[in-house]
């Protein structure tokens, strides 16, 4: 993979992320009242790069070519939201779903289940629809959905156990899951304080939103903390959204020169 067929390769990439990011500013204005708070303390986004593709395929034992690339990878764009509350994170991610023009592609919900090391997040990768002038193609999107106390723990656990060479890394993998668990207790007693389940009874249900004119979504990208990139969209595949995906592709009958997206059962 050349660096001018990466640039190439990525830029519908980026755009189905400003897409994304625009979106979730709209909902972060107007998922509550202008009364009851902002559900989003902050968020974060990342395009993956060169040498990151093409070590990931390399892992999965694939070329890095461009079409392995798009075969095997679905987290080359990502978006990282960061909420107050957990009752924010589920309302975000309920009204995001629920937007017609988005396909929701795969979700693994982390929150309810945790992973057995404590990790907690809310994970979905959405195909986001960008037009160009042979039509519209899906691409997609990996939207990680985190509390502020899980997103500590997150960046925590990387730091301390990927980043500095221990050999106590075992005793230190249960000390941070005792400590996972803390928050969860933690968070649990914040809870109260969230208004999301009654904004939104009040409201009916209704959430969708609109995506802004112009420059919205300027401001919101940020640098994403160490080990972003490395912590993977796990989940169970659905063929039925595959393809949904390639019968909602709309266009004039020319091949694109990247297919935005075709179903690989690799992406497991």
């Amino acid at each position: 993979m050349t660096n001018e067929e990466y640039h190439a390769f990525i830029q519908p990439y980026a755009d189905a992320k400003e897409v994304l990011l625009a979106r979730l500013n709209v909902l972060k204005h107007n998922l509550y009242s202008e009364f009851s708070g902002q559900p989003i303390h902050n968020i974060q986004s990342r395009m993956k790069s060169k040498g990151s593709i093409e070590g990931k395929l390399h892992k999965k034992e694939k070329e890095p070519t461009i079409m392995n690339a798009k075969d095997y990878l679905q987290d080359i764009a990502g978006v990282r939201v960061i909420c107050y509350f957990v009752d924010d994170i589920y309302n975000l991610a309920d009204a995001l779903k629920r937007q017609s023009d988005l396909i929701v592609i795969r979700e693994r919900d982390y929150i309810a289940s945790p992973k057995p090391n404590g990790y907690r997040s809310f994970h979905v990768i959405v195909g986001i629809p960008v037009y160009c002038l042979d039509g519209m193609e899906y691409f997609p999107v990996e939207v990680q959905f985190r509390t502020m106390s899980m997103d500590f723990w997150a960046s925590m656990e990387h730091r301390i156990l990927y980043k500095m060479e221990r050999d106590d890394r075992e005793h230190l993998a249960a000390e941070l899951k005792e400590y996972a668990e803390y928050l969860v207790e933690i968070e649990g007693r914040f809870e109260q304080y969230s208004v999301g389940n009654s904004v939104l009874a009040g409201k009916g249900g209704s959430m969708e939103g609109t995506a802004p004119e112009g420059d919205a979504a300027q401001g919101m990208e940020g640098t994403a903390p160490e080990g972003y990139a490395a912590q993977g969209m796990e989940g169970t595949s659905s063929e039925e959204d595959a393809g949904r995906l390639f019968l909602q592709r709309k266009g004039n009958g020319k091949a694109p020169k990247y297919p935005a997206f075709r179903w690989n059962e690799a992406y497991e």
